[in-house]
């Protein structure tokens, strides 16, 4: 087979006899090999990712399939995967491989294959077996995610199905007992640290007129203090997000602690959206101190080399979803104890570290034990409609496919259904095996939304169109948003919108810059709607890429138009792969451009919930279900305003703000939302 001669082609195996799984690889092989599911549960450091896949191969797994190891985020998954081949001496894309949403470097005798835990779900479609792999390993379990719950869930009913297959869940957190109970598994715990950690807590100080130091000036004051004690290795900052990050950089950059002034310092972000070699920058030591500022991508799922000292903000943007309101709320919250700790478990690896906790102690012991699972913070309607699809639960006794391709670069969709019938009876979420069960209220709210979306019927049986959106890798809002473009004329303009949708708007606006940022930005502005501000940026970059003459040239134009390269490649790319996916299923793009209604009607299908009319007062707007939101300040339609407005998002930041604004018709809505009368 082409693994195993891949495999024997390997040099013998090494392993690092100072990392705590090593000294304990023994009984992890012979608990591997003895147990079906084993939890391995160690702190940050303790080399878990690295080391359980070169352990299994030991064992003679990853020969008859794929030893396929889930991680969290994308860059994880990357380094990681690059990690493991230099351990191995082999290159990457052969016998380690990585897949993740863009990339992919697998090959057909790839036999260790790092993945987000999304790409693993969306393999289920077309191999319900996971028949292409003989291992699993879920990592990062404590993150408590969407996808690693529904995986979990998934993978409780497919064991017995596959008694051949081995699972191996890590988690850094003493949760991993729930995880034991609900698999009845053995758990083996692996202690982490090789060195001692020392905890400061330097909580944010206030000065005499009663102003309070901000985040970024505690940072550089807590630089200075550990400057002052003569640093030894590098500064990992734990912030919130790419905002504070960005303004914190600039402080550091600003004012040089005084013991670091000799070699200078060098000042790194560190976040998802980052491309590969910005990314990589923070895995390669030098010369000058490193201060590498972080988001929670830090915490867990990847490990920044000679990192020192930590410090800790404390804080977290977190995502929840109001079932109330059926809106986003986007605030900064204090991170749990258990995440606090993993933080400071970044230092103490390679030397006695030190780590800066910027509130009290007090602060600390109040906080809740773990963080709340995803599956608590978010509508259920996404994780509804594809177990609907997969009909889990619902008699289907024949969980039987072609296997996926291992070595497929796009997003994997389940294939057309062939004289589909439906089933007998509709779904019960309430039946699937989640770790936590999610609260009927939850999961009512999540079916009225696929109602909503004429995705299902009153029987909770999904209707054809339902089994249309579950083709489709998008969030069931933005994917209604695809085959309303097919309904009306419209695809084309649609592709470029739903795209855009689901990514991070590319376009900038620096805290020091918002004027010039906002007069680059307004050649792309339409006095109608912000949706057709993405029609002609798209346009623009468009013409930008067919008339470079280097990718350094096109990236300066980006910039000068305050555009982030980054995400308007992330946009094109995933434009390509829903223009195939949507030509797979039939679908073809308009030929004639579409007019204003064609394309807002389109956009009402998948956003009849974000509809509002204007308040006789002020700039509030009444919308569904008796909320009360105002317009971001950067629409178009902020100031101007109109009688009736449908909106990308609705999110609540201090006030609830329409994100990404259109003027509709009225009468529209009748026509759009016909199935709901």
């Amino acid at each position: 087979m082409r693994r195993k001669a891949r495999l024997d082609s390997l040099s013998a195996i090494e392993f690092s006899a100072d990392l705590p799984v090593v000294q304990k690889r023994a009984d992890l092989a012979r608990a591997i090999g003895e147990n079906q599911v084993v939890i391995v549960c160690g702190e940050t450091g303790s080399g878990k990712t690295t080391q359980l896949p070169k352990i299994c191969l030991t064992l003679g797994r990853g020969v008859l399939g794929c030893i396929g190891h889930t991680q969290p985020r994308r860059v994880a998954a990357r380094s990681v995967a690059t990690r493991i081949a230099v351990e191995l001496k082999t290159e990457l894309g052969g016998a380690v491989g990585y897949k993740v949403r863009f990339h992919d470097k697998v090959s057909p005798d790839t036999s260790i294959k790092l993945m987000t835990d999304g790409i693993l779900l969306a393999e289920i479609h077309s191999d319900p077996l996971l028949r292409n792999y003989d291992t699993l390993i879920i990592d990062e379990a404590h993150e408590r995610s969407l996808n690693i719950d529904f995986l979990l869930g998934y993978l409780k009913q497919l064991l017995p199905r596959r008694p051949d297959l081995k699972l191996i869940i890590t988690s850094a957190t003493l949760d991993a007992d729930r995880f034991a109970r609900h698999f009845g598994a053995m758990m083996i715990e692996v202690s982490g640290r090789s060195y001692p950690i020392e905890t400061r807590y330097r909580p944010l100080q206030t000065n005499e007129e009663g102003d309070t130091q901000d985040v970024p000036q505690a940072v550089s004051s807590a630089l200075d203090e550990l400057a002052a004690g003569g640093l030894k290795g590098d500064v990992l900052v734990f912030l919130p997000g790419e905002r504070e990050i960005r303004d914190t950089a600039e402080v550091l950059r600003k004012h040089h602690p005084p013991g670091m002034r000799h070699g200078g310092i060098e000042v790194l972000p560190l976040f998802a959206r980052l491309s590969a070699v910005e990314q990589d920058r923070v895995f390669k030591t030098g010369a000058q101190r490193r201060v590498v500022l972080a988001t929670n991508v830090a915490e867990t799922s990847l490990t920044v080399p000679n990192i020192g000292y930590v410090i800790d903000c404390g804080l977290a943007r977190v995502n929840r979803y109001s079932i109330r309101q059926k809106v986003e709320q986007l605030h900064i919250e204090k991170i749990s104890r258990a995440a606090a700790n993993q933080r400071a478990g970044r230092c103490g690896r390679v030397m006695s570290g030190v780590c800066v906790r910027l509130y009290d102690e007090a602060d600390f012991l109040q906080r809740a034990e773990f963080t709340d699972p995803e599956i608590f913070r978010v509508s259920l309607a996404t994780v509804i409609l594809r177990m609907s699809a997969l009909e889990l639960g619902a008699g289907r006794d024949t969980l039987l496919a072609k296997p996926a391709d291992c070595g497929s670069g796009r997003l994997v969709a389940p294939p057309a259904p062939k004289g589909f019938a439906p089933p007998s009876r509709g779904y019960d979420i309430a039946e699937f095996p989640f770790i936590e069960p999610p609260t009927p209220r939850m999961i009512a709210d999540g079916y009225q939304l696929l109602v909503e979306l004429n995705a299902i019927d009153e029987a909770r049986q999904l209707t054809p169109l339902g089994h249309e959106l579950a083709r489709l890798p998008l969030d069931p809002k933005i994917a209604r948003l695809l085959l309303a473009g097919r309904q009306y004329h419209c695809l084309t303009e649609i592709l470029i919108i739903a795209s855009a949708l689901s990514v991070q708007d590319p376009r900038e606006r620096p805290l020091d810059r918002q004027e010039a940022a906002d007069a680059a930005h307004k050649c792309f502005a339409d006095e109608r709607s912000d949706f057709l501000a993405y029609l002609k940026l798209w346009a623009w970059f468009e013409q930008a890429v067919a008339h470079k003459q280097s990718n350094r040239l096109l990236a300066e134009e980006c910039r000068k138009k305050f555009l982030s390269p980054l995400r308007l490649r992330e946009w094109r790319e995933l434009h390509q792969q829903l223009h195939a996916q949507v030509a797979e299923m039939g679908m073809r793009g308009n030929e004639q451009p579409a007019t204003y209604e064609q394309i807002h009607k389109a956009l009402l299908c998948g956003l009849l919930g974000n509809i509002g009319m204007k308040s006789v007062e002020g700039n509030e707007y009444l919308g569904a279900r008796g909320i009360k939101f105002f317009i971001a300040p950067n629409s178009v339609l902020a100031k101007k305003g109109c009688k009736w407005v449908m909106a990308g998002e609705l999110v609540e930041t201090h006030r609830l703000y329409a994100r990404c604004v259109a003027r509709i018709e009225p009468e529209w809505l009748e026509e759009v939302g016909a199935h709901l009368i």
